[in-house]
Order: structure tokens, then C-alpha cells, then sequence
């Protein structure tokens, strides 16, 4: 374990046996022995304990991967029909100025189509934003 040969140990126990005497040094080596014992299991129960944690870690860790995966293919899907390009809206000065006139007077005088946009300001309602298609690596957006 150390290094430790037999002639080692051997020169140890001499050197107790003349420092103890023979009357302590059974108790003195049951003592020993006992806190070596303690000291192993002490060192076992902490290297389960990291192991166990390393575990859990590592557990933790694919948990994650896995919720992060299963949250991507969502929101692929979730995209998917909002990636498709959407069909060319024509203006709406044009759509007026091409609608068939259902009077003779009507034909006669074109429709007015504002040539500046009027001081009102415009609702998010009125004039919805066309979608940007989004990057599928990221989360989606509210709406």
C-alpha cells in the first residue's frame, strides 16, 4: 500500500515492543487497529458519497439534454408552419383602385387614395407586423 516491506514492519514492532514494553503493547496495537479501521471506512464512505454525487450529476446532466432536445423538436414544430412563406399581399391603394365601379358616376370620378398617411397613429392592431422567420435553434418567441 505504502511501500511498506515486511522487514519494515518488522523493525516497527520491535521498536514498540521496547518503547511500550510487553504489557501495553497488545492494547496499543488493538488501538491502532481500531482507528486504521475507523480511517478506512471514513475514507470508503466519502468515496461512495463523490461517487454518488458524480452520479447524480451525470444523471442530472442527460435529464437536462433531454428536456432541452424534447423542447427544441416542440418548438420545431411549433415553427414549422409559421416558416412557410406566406402568398404576396397586394397594397391597398392598388386592391382600390382596381375594384370594379358599380355606378356610372362611380366610373366616371377614381377612387381617392390619401397620398400621406393621416395623423392618426396606427394600432399594433390595424397593422400587424409581418413574421421574420425565425432561427429553429432558439426558443419561440410570444406572440
Amino acid at each position: 500500500m505504502f511501500g511498506i516491506s515486511f522487514s519494515e514492519l518488522l523493525l516497527v514492532g520491535l521498536v514498540a515492543l521496547l518503547v511500550l514494553g510487553p504489557e501495553r503493547l497488545p492494547g496499543a496495537a488493538r488501538t491502532a487497529g481500531l482507528w486504521v479501521g475507523r480511517l478506512k471506512r471514513s475514507f470508503n464512505a466519502i468515496k461512495q458519497e463523490v461517487e454518488r454525487e458524480i452520479g447524480a450529476d451525470e444523471i442530472r446532466r442527460q435529464l437536462h439534454n433531454e428536456h432541452i432536445l424534447s423542447l427544441e423538436q416542440e418548438a420545431r414544430k411549433i415553427l414549422a408552419p409559421t416558416q412557410q412563406q406566406p402568398a404576396p399581399v397586394e397594397p391597398v391603394a392598388e386592391q382600390v383602385a382596381t375594384t370594379p365601379a358599380t355606378t356610372a358616376g362611380e366610373a366616371a370620378a377614381p377612387a381617392e387614395v390619401p397620398a400621406t398617411p393621416t395623423a392618426e397613429p396606427a394600432t399594433p392592431a390595424a397593422t400587424p407586423a409581418p413574421e421574420a422567420p425565425q432561427d429553429p435553434t432558439l426558443p419561440p418567441r410570444a406572440p
